[in-house]
């Protein structure tokens, strides 16, 4: 699976040549499908949130509603009822993965219960774009801080990549860089905090930064 990690979704054309370079053919001629599971794990998330993700408004500019062929949901919490052989094959047929965020232990949990995890391996060519805790759990930890879901065991993620990542640099009171500073160093492996305007490929292990914004690397917690 190709990675496009972001804080804030396609929102600049710097991100959308890397998306198009991932998916390896334009947008347009690309079939997605958005996962908004992580939205039901946060307190400040609910039915409005998931409608504006989808529904054309403000909210989906930069995911959603990027042009794409066809687009359609995939919500990880009705899989198990549907059975993996049906599932499945719209995962398959899918170019890309449209993650959004919300909490990120909550959506790491789903995306094992669904039986997801265990998909996304044969996924070589697909494209997974999260945003915000959609690119979280595709990490180790995401830091105590950003734990919203009261069921959550501790902080830990899916592990898929070697390094944490702090969104929304700057967007924020709660998000600055001294925040960013702090939240390294309680994570102490490498990290990257990242701002609207920035997102994070990784391809067959080779991590890139693309950004048109502002974004911090941490090594053991420090920058």
């Amino acid at each position: 699976m190709k990675l496009l990690l972001t804080s804030g979704g396609v929102t600049n054309p710097s991100i959308r040549a890397a998306l198009v370079e991932l998916l390896g053919r334009p947008v347009e001629d690309s079939h997605a499908l958005v996962i908004p599971t992580a939205q039901w794990g946060h307190p400040m998330c609910g039915p409005g949130s998931v409608r504006g993700l989808l529904a054309g408004g403000p909210d989906s500019q930069y995911l959603a509603g990027l042009g794409w062929a066809s687009v359609g949901v995939l919500e990880l919490t009705a899989l198990p009822t549907i059975g993996v052989e049906r599932w499945t094959a719209w995962v398959r047929q899918a170019d890309v993965l449209l993650v959004d965020g919300g909490d990120a232990t909550y959506l790491a949990h789903w995306v094992r219960e669904s039986g997801l995890a265990d998909v996304l391996p044969s996924l070589p060519d697909t494209v997974w774009v999260g945003v915000s805790a959609g690119s979280m759990v595709m990490t180790p930890r995401i830091g105590s801080s950003f734990v919203a879901w009261s069921s959550a065991p501790d902080d830990r993620t899916l592990g898929v990549v070697d390094f944490s990542v702090f969104p929304h640099l700057d967007a924020f009171p709660q998000n600055t860089l001294g925040h960013a500073e702090r939240w390294a160093a309680d994570i102490g492996g490498p990290a990257y905090a990242i701002d609207e305007q920035t997102a994070i490929t990784v391809v067959d292990g080779t991590v890139e930064v693309v950004s048109e914004g502002r974004w911090v690397a941490f090594a053991d917690g420090r920058r």
